[in-house]
């Protein structure tokens, strides 16, 4: 075998934007590590989704959400205006193909926080650009006191989101390119910082030695998932 050094691709002049997607079941702390993340990169936006939904609190109109009608958001589908979009909940949420497309003009960082219906076809439109992360608690028990920790629904409610949970976790372990286990907060950041710089140095046409050490350990069918069992062929 020979014991000459790997090749190092030579940088691009302008390398392509980054599309960071971050998905989760409901209360595996997704928002927390998103938030983090963002505060530690000055060059990363958050992608400001569209919704059907109505306001809640004090959510604010092109800052948490931009917030449309029904009948906004069907012509935007077929106006090939967002880059992604799917049905959660019986609420639509969509990506902006121009949020899109000027991270990509700048080499930036874009944050998305969306589901993984919308992480596939993000995924799928800008294969290079894209990459996934799905987002695990430790294990189903702990899923559960989290969700009945922070809610005041019903009990019909809780086990709406419970089951909707269990599906999200079942499509992200079959379908992202990377698992993050949730099971102390810091940790789980680092290794989302590693595969961040690891597919922005190869985006570059650089070696990052240790971040790429990192990512290897959280690729799908190599990361540990605690408590979740990983379905077949994924």
């Amino acid at each position: 075998m020979s014991s000459e050094p790997a090749a190092r691709l030579e940088p691009t002049v302008r390398p392509p934007g980054l599309l960071l997607v971050l998905s989760a079941p409901s209360g595996a702390g997704k928002t927390t590590l998103s938030h983090r993340f963002r505060a530690a990169h000055a060059d990363a936006v958050f992608s400001v989704s569209v919704t059907t939904r109505a306001p809640r609190g004090a959510e604010q109109d092109g800052v948490d959400y931009h917030f449309v009608t029904p009948e906004r958001f069907a012509a935007m589908v077929a106006e090939g205006a967002l880059a992604e979009w799917a049905e959660v909940h019986g609420r639509r949420y969509g990506t902006l193909r121009s949020t899109v497309q000027s991270t990509l003009d700048a080499g930036g960082l874009a944050l998305f926080d969306i589901d993984v219906q919308g992480g596939a076809q993000l995924k799928a439109a800008f294969p290079r650009e894209a990459t996934t992360i799905f987002i695990l608690p430790p294990d189903a028990a702990e899923l559960e006191r989290r969700l009945r920790g922070r809610s005041t629904d019903g009990e019909e409610v809780i086990r709406r989101r419970l089951d909707a949970a269990h599906e999200e976790v079942a499509r992200g372990l079959a379908s992202y390119q990377y698992v993050v286990l949730n099971d102390e907060l810091e940790a789980a950041l680092a290794r989302i910082e590693a595969i961040a710089a690891h597919a922005r140095a190869g985006l570059a046409g650089l070696d990052d030695p240790a971040a790429a050490a990192v990512a290897a350990r959280c690729r799908r069918g190599e990361a540990d998932v605690g408590g979740w069992k990983v379905p077949k062929g994924a």
